[in-house]
């Protein structure tokens, strides 16, 4: 082998690696055996490149068949359906014996259809019928010319050096942008919210409604009556340990690559804006109260969806599709489990993205992607916001509002309690929980005409409420009405014959009205 078939071996690699941007995945000792990928160009994703010479083409048929062995490999690797092998023999000559039969077809490893392997020889004396089957595939004028005067060692290495180092620099360059920045706030918030779930599991439980509600869950109740810091304290609140562990490694792994693509402060400002807007499209599209990190999770995908937009290529090449099916997984996920509040998720996705177009990444401006990104992030979180305040009876359903009456209850604001539930209760398909939760508050604040007809509306609604009848017996005592308050205390004590307030009322009234 000649210095004319090495030059021409690493003229063809420079033009994959510089002009087509293959890059190198495996490189001989010898470097005579160059193997190329490009999953992107569906007619050849690998490219394999031989510098040998061929004298008789049955040792070029089981090269052949190695190569398509190897090349199945690589397809099992990269995790493709398909795969193109280009194999490309640089050799001083044809092989002697018959050839053209091997290669005149793409050869396939019977029983595989998955790896298809195009064999072309480029030697001195044919190269332009192989260059002009390369033009073939790859669309594009080689223009090969070998020097008739042959070429020195200096040339040679210059060739193979210009084609390895535009190899290196490229992978420097690509690794580079997942290096920038090391993973601190991401174990930060981590310990934060390890933290908190320890705080709230000590102050009643992480599962504990009124306990969540006390340290900052999302509820909208509050937040429309103005607490409006409950759009950020969810993001660090988890309701439950599998809550916790979940999302725990799922900020983990996703967090720390978004922190190292764009660095500290811009993945800080990603992960709030993102959990902020999780907790905004939580508040007007769910009226339940929620708490966790996943609107800012679901905003590191945001995060990693503007990297494939920026770098198609590396994206897909690298982490894009393993990315694509797991965001797809969880909303899917999502969608079928109603106590998943895929409403955050979504707002956490859409947020990730606009707060990532905003920063966009180090050391690199896109003016005018960020300016449109900044706009329609404003435009989504003032017309959100607007449309909340504006609208507040939208916002709130009936369970929520129960839970704000009981919350209430506790500190003993009654005229609260009634201005909660006084809404829903004149809607036919009211609760009986409203009408009975609503009574005692009017019990407390004297309104005991309204009491009597709510607690009538509750029993008629469930026949079984038995504290409702108890309490309708205790106003009609109050009132006198003894053979009335008889009747609603014997209900009760046949509902809950074991309930010795029951017992106690009744038997009392009995002793009265004999």
């Amino acid at each position: 082998m000649n210095l004319q078939e090495e030059f021409l071996f690493w003229r063809l690699a420079q033009y994959f690696i510089s002009v087509k941007e293959y890059r190198i995945i495996q490189l001989s000792e010898q470097h005579n055996e160059l193997w190329l990928e490009k999953m992107e160009n569906k007619e050849a994703q690998v490219i394999r490149l031989l510098r040998f010479n061929l004298d008789w083409s049955n040792w070029m048929q089981k090269d052949i068949e190695k190569t398509a062995i190897n090349g199945e490999r690589i397809r099992k690797q990269l995790l493709r359906g398909e795969i193109n092998v280009i194999n490309l023999y640089i050799s001083a000559y044809p092989p002697v014996d018959d050839y053209e039969f091997r290669i005149e077809k793409p050869f396939i490893v019977p029983g595989n259809e998955k790896t298809r392997v195009t064999s072309i020889i480029i030697d001195r004396a044919h190269y332009k019928e192989g260059t002009s089957k390369l033009y073939n595939i790859f669309h594009d004028d080689i223009s090969l010319s070998l020097s008739s005067e042959g070429y020195s060692e200096n040339e040679v290495d210059a060739m193979k050096l210009a084609a390895l180092t535009e190899a290196s620099n490229r992978s420097k360059k690509e690794q580079s942008l997942f290096q920038y920045g090391k993973p601190f706030f991401t174990y930060m918030f981590l310990i934060i919210q390890i933290a908190m779930f320890l705080f709230l599991e000590i102050k009643g439980g992480s599962t504990n409604t009124s306990t969540l509600i006390q340290y900052g869950a999302k509820f909208n109740p509050l937040i429309i009556e103005g607490e409006w810091w409950r759009f950020f304290t969810p993001i660090f609140l988890h309701i439950g340990l599998l809550h916790l562990l979940m999302n725990s490694l799922a900020l983990y792994y996703l967090g720390s690559t978004v922190e190292r693509i764009y660095g500290n402060f811009r993945f800080l400002f990603i992960y709030l804006f993102a959990g902020f807007s999780g907790s905004l499209a939580s508040f007007i599209f769910s009226p339940t109260l929620s708490a966790g990190a996943s609107g800012a999770i679901f905003g590191c995908f945001g995060a990693l969806l503007y990297f494939g937009v920026i770098y198609p290529k590396l994206f897909f090449r690298t982490m894009g599709f393993n990315i694509i099916i797991i965001l797809g997984i969880n909303l899917v996920f999502g969608f079928s489990m109603s106590s998943i509040d895929n409403a955050g998720h979504i707002g956490g996705l859409i947020g990730g993205f606009l707060a990532t177009g905003i920063v966009h990444f180090p050391k690199k401006r896109k003016l005018l992607f960020q300016l449109i990104s900044f706009a329609i992030a404003a435009f989504l979180i003032v017309g959100l916001l607007k449309f909340g305040y504006s609208n507040p009876e939208k916002l709130m359903n009936e369970n929520s509002a129960l839970v704000l009456a009981q919350e209430y209850m506790k500190t003993e604001k009654y005229d609260k309690v009634r201005a909660v539930l006084e809404n829903f209760a004149n809607d036919e398909s009211a609760s009986p929980e409203v009408y009975f939760i609503l009574s005692y508050a009017e019990i407390k604040t004297n309104e005991i005409a309204k009491a009597k007809e709510h607690l009538h509306l509750a029993i008629d609604k469930r026949q079984d409420f038995h504290e409702a009848f108890y309490n309708l017996a205790l106003i009609y005592v109050q009132e006198g009405n003894l053979l009335e308050a008889q009747k609603f205390a014997s209900k009760a004590v046949e509902l809950m014959p074991n309930q010795k307030d029951y017992q106690k009322l009744l038997q009392q009234i009995n002793d009265e009205v004999q």
